[in-house]
């Protein structure tokens, strides 16, 4: 039986283009929604904000040494200095240097421009997935964070090979043991099932392919020193590679010496030449972007067409992603505020939404420790990035039934909740800096925070995916008068402060209301959505 949830497609979408549809394409496309941003895009067309989300960003800095202290020096690095390039000593100086990049993305990610390349990064790392704790070399993991942004917004068909070639995977999936006398097949089974192929009903490659994918891929090593791989060709299998139907019986004829090496090539154009590929591809991205459920509908008018695009480009993610997040479906009312977020998408999310203000990145050891401190508050309810579960990534991109489902348990909601509570109330204090949301700063962005019922439709229309009712709202409000009944308690209490904003208990009297609002307010259901 063909089922939908609607029958929308690919077709640009013709609509209004207002608020509440640029807040949907941007709580998808970056981590929360900015006032900057909003004031940034306001005005402007679809197509204009989304060819700005995706304009690659400007490479970042990369990490650096903030972790000598009067306990431990890093003998090879001074402190301010990147470490991405040293000498590797131990596991005591590389347990640190993870911790460094981890902090210096979860950064990346609080000081992203107005670009999907960070949660583009976050896609790929779950797509690629690799764990530090394997790698056991915090140089492997820059650089492929760094092969991560470098196509972040480029070719899918180049990054898989650069994958295949990449330190890092090869240590992870023990590609380097890879040799002609012994076959290693990790790799080249998830490189079909994970990786390109999946394994749906129509990915009929079958385990003999599995394991001449394995003899394509024999004869690379990682070179410690250099932090860098290549190919020797003593060590490569130079029998013929052939493959099943599935590949329409493709036949990679034997290469000896150097030319062992485009070997790959041939095997990716294979790999590439098939439907499924696409397809999949292009189910992944729907499922990170859009909705987890792919019902007959959205597979034979969002992922075919997406698909279709994705081959005559080359491969190229940008034509997609622009065909998807300029779609009809894209903006249809049953795909916004759909998605539970993820543990990074909330906790950054939270800090973007209400400009909270950390260290400069100059003060680098104070702003690498509250980097962590947010990138530590996801790991403890389940998204620790750097280390996924598993080679397949964290379950809620790929599990059914529940999918996202799985980021909200009896434990993750209400860390989840004692989060934004800390936040919005007392922050978070280290080496006497302090993040937290500064309720009043924040307010006093807003178009028209003396007016109550100004202030909770601005508030929702910003943090809010999904509307709610006439009494949330006037309970809302409720929280900014103190149960009075008149709107000017509220407008008194602000224009009082911001006449006279030295005085102690005008803003003590604004802190306390709009601490409670925003207090509820994060701690509504809704606010989980995206």
């Amino acid at each position: 039986m063909t089922t939908f949830r609607t029958l929308s497609g690919t077709a640009t979408y013709a609509g209004i283009f207002g608020n509440s549809e640029l807040v949907h394409l941007l709580k998808r496309s970056l981590f929360g929604v900015k006032q900057a941003d909003l004031l940034a895009f306001q005005g402007k067309s679809l197509i204009t904000v989304v060819d700005t989300l995706l304009t690659p960003a400007a490479t970042p800095a990369p990490p650096v040494n903030n972790y000598n202290d009067s306990n431990y020096t890093d003998a090879n690095v001074a402190a301010g200095q990147t470490w991405v390039n040293a000498p590797y000593t131990d596991g005591a100086t590389d347990s640190r240097r993870t911790t460094s990049l981890k902090a210096w993305w979860l950064g990346r990610m609080l000081n992203q421009q107005q670009s999907i390349e960070e949660k583009m990064v976050l896609f790929l790392h779950n797509h690629f997935s690799t764990q530090t704790a394997t790698i056991g070399d915090a140089r492997y993991e820059y650089k492929h964070n760094a092969l991560l942004r470098q196509y972040a917004l480029g070719n899918f068909k180049q990054l898989v090979k650069q994958i295949t070639l990449d330190p890092a995977m090869l240590r992870y999936l023990n590609g380097y043991q890879n040799v002609k006398t012994s076959p290693n097949e990790n790799y080249g089974r998830e490189l079909q099932e994970l990786f390109t192929i999946g394994k749906g009903p129509n990915s009929k490659y079958t385990e003999d392919d599995v394991k001449t994918v394995a003899k394509v891929l024999t004869g690379y090593n990682v070179n410690a020193a250099t932090i860098s791989s290549a190919f020797d060709a003593t060590r490569h299998d130079t029998t013929n590679k052939q493959f099943s139907a599935f590949y329409g019986n493709k036949l990679i004829t034997s290469k000896v010496n150097a030319a062992g090496a485009t070997e790959l090539d041939d095997m990716l154009d294979m790999i590439f030449a098939t439907n499924e590929c696409a397809l999949y591809i292009c189910r992944r991205l729907y499922r990170f972007f859009v909705y987890y459920i792919i019902d007959d509908a959205t597979e034979a008018n969002v992922i075919a067409p997406l698909a279709t695009i994705f081959r005559n480009n080359n491969y190229e993610i940008k034509p997609v992603l622009k065909a998807l997040l300029t779609s009809d479906h894209f903006f249809d009312r049953l795909n916004s505020g759909c998605m539970i977020k993820s543990p990074i998408d909330f906790h950054v999310g939270v800090c973007r939404d209400f400009g909270i203000v950390f260290p400069a990145d100059t003060d680098y050891v104070n702003a690498y420790y509250m980097w962590d401190y947010i990138r530590t508050q996801s790991a403890i309810i389940a998204q620790n990035i750097g280390d996924p579960p598993n080679v397949s990534g964290w379950a809620a991109y790929y599990q059914e039934p529940e999918y996202h489902e799985l980021w909200i348990n009896t434990d993750t909601l209400p860390k989840r909740n004692q989060f934004t509570d800390t936040m919005v109330a007392n922050g978070y204090t280290r080496n006497g800096k302090k993040i937290g949301i500064d309720v009043i700063a924040y307010t006093s962005t807003l178009p028209n925070p003396a007016d109550p019922n100004a202030l909770v439709s601005d508030v929702l229309a910003q943090l809010y995916a999904v509307t709610v009712s006439q009494q949330v709202k006037d309970f809302l409000k409720a929280i900014l008068l103190s149960s009075q009944l008149s709107d000017h308690y509220w407008s008194d209490a602000w224009n009082a402060y911001k006449s006279l904003p030295t005085d102690a208990i005008n803003k003590g009297t604004v802190i306390m209301r709009l601490t409670a609002f925003y207090k509820y307010i994060m701690d509504l259901s809704e606010y989980q959505l995206s």
